[in-house]
């Protein structure tokens, strides 16, 4: 009889047990099911992060298409419209400016830019830069279709910082990349061959035809011009540049109102960059060689003289190897020292000629260009 109802009793227990498991089970898929996130409404920061600065910034960026007009062949008089490349650019201001690369437009018969909403425009060429690779066009959509970017402070990136970049790659309309600044102060030649300086490096996939497009922070604020890539098969390869908004900043203006940039000159002429640096082997020498003084100029008044041809050959005249205290190593130096100065400043000029030192004080002038 004891143990009948001991049997019982194990039975009426294992059930209990079940039972309470059973509900615990259910309980918790119940809740589990009640938590469970719903994908469209759910986000992590990050992503959240990124699609609010698309959906902000992406309208300020447009498509560009430029094209040619050629010959067929000799004998046909009558040039064609062909198409030549594409890139990207942004929009400035209420006033319908546009700004991208120079190497976007270079060499354009025609530029449309089309905007988000599908619109193309006609484009004027407003100013260039080349030796900073940008450019400036207009349109004259309304003030309603346009939609500025914020400009933000590219003193302010660091190594690490998350960026964005907006573009046109392969032709594919507002496509977004994810990256970082890989690194500060970097320099790449521009399509002059002159240095371009304190550009930012980013492992933000920049692939052809985003050139000319922004590089925005995690605000959504401009920080660059996306600009050129390292790459041996000529698709990103995880290292691209921008152009520093900061820069952008001091040309893009001076473009809008003058058509050029405004810096100032020293009143000399110069050799082309390939042909200073031949020069600068083939004699041994380092600094600015003067090629020709500008007549009436500063520099001429002071007596300072550039090449002159004798029976034996050239003779160097004035090599500028300082200004104003810093060293001065070749064009890229001078022209980075007088994009600092104004027209009218004086200047103290330090030059090599004749293995002596020549010291002149000089007035700058305005750009003739």
């Amino acid at each position: 009889m004891a143990t009948k109802v001991a049997v019982n009793l194990r039975r009426t227990i294992r059930n209990t047990l079940d039972a309470i498991a059973m509900m615990l089970f259910l309980m918790a898929t119940s809740t589990a099911t009640a938590q469970a996130p719903d994908y469209r409404s759910f986000s992590t920061n990050d992503e959240a992060n990124n699609i609010e600065v698309f959906k902000r910034a992406s309208p300020s960026v447009v498509y560009i298409t430029n094209s040619r007009m050629v010959r067929q062949s000799f004998f046909n008089l009558n040039p064609q419209e062909v198409p030549q490349g594409t890139g990207s650019g942004f929009v400035w201001d209420d006033n319908g400016y546009i700004v991208t690369n120079f190497h976007v437009i270079q060499n354009a018969s025609r530029v449309t830019v089309t905007l988000q909403d599908g619109s193309a425009w006609d484009a004027t060429l407003v100013g260039v830069e080349p030796d900073k690779d940008l450019a400036v066009l207009q349109i004259e959509a309304p003030e309603a279709q346009l939609s500025p970017l914020e400009l933000g402070d590219s003193s302010l990136l660091e190594v690490g910082r998350k960026v964005i970049a907006i573009g046109n790659p392969f032709g594919l309309d507002t496509t977004l990349t994810v990256g970082v600044v890989s690194a500060l102060g970097r320099e790449i030649n521009s399509v002059t061959r002159r240095q371009i300086r304190d550009v930012i490096q980013t492992d933000a996939a920049i692939n052809p035809g985003n050139s000319g497009g922004p590089l925005l922070n995690s605000l959504g604020q401009l920080v660059g011009v996306n600009t050129a890539i390292y790459s041996p098969s000529g698709a990103s390869s995880g290292i691209g540049f921008a152009i520093p908004v900061n820069t952008v900043k001091k040309i893009v203006p001076e473009l809008i109102q003058f058509g050029q940039v405004q810096t100032p000159t020293l009143g000399i002429s110069l050799f082309p960059p390939q042909y200073a640096d031949y020069y600068r082997q083939r004699w041994g020498i380092s600094g600015v060689i003067v090629l020709d003084v500008i007549e009436g100029g500063s520099p001429e008044q002071v007596g300072m003289r550039g090449l002159t041809e004798t029976n034996s050959g050239i003779v160097l005249g004035d090599v500028i190897v300082e200004i104003d205290g810093i060293a001065i190593a070749n064009e890229d130096d001078l022209l980075n020292l007088l994009e600092n100065r104004e027209a009218g400043d004086m200047v103290e000029v330090l030059t090599q000629r004749d293995n002596r030192q020549q010291r002149y004080r000089i007035e700058l002038q305005a750009s003739r260009r």
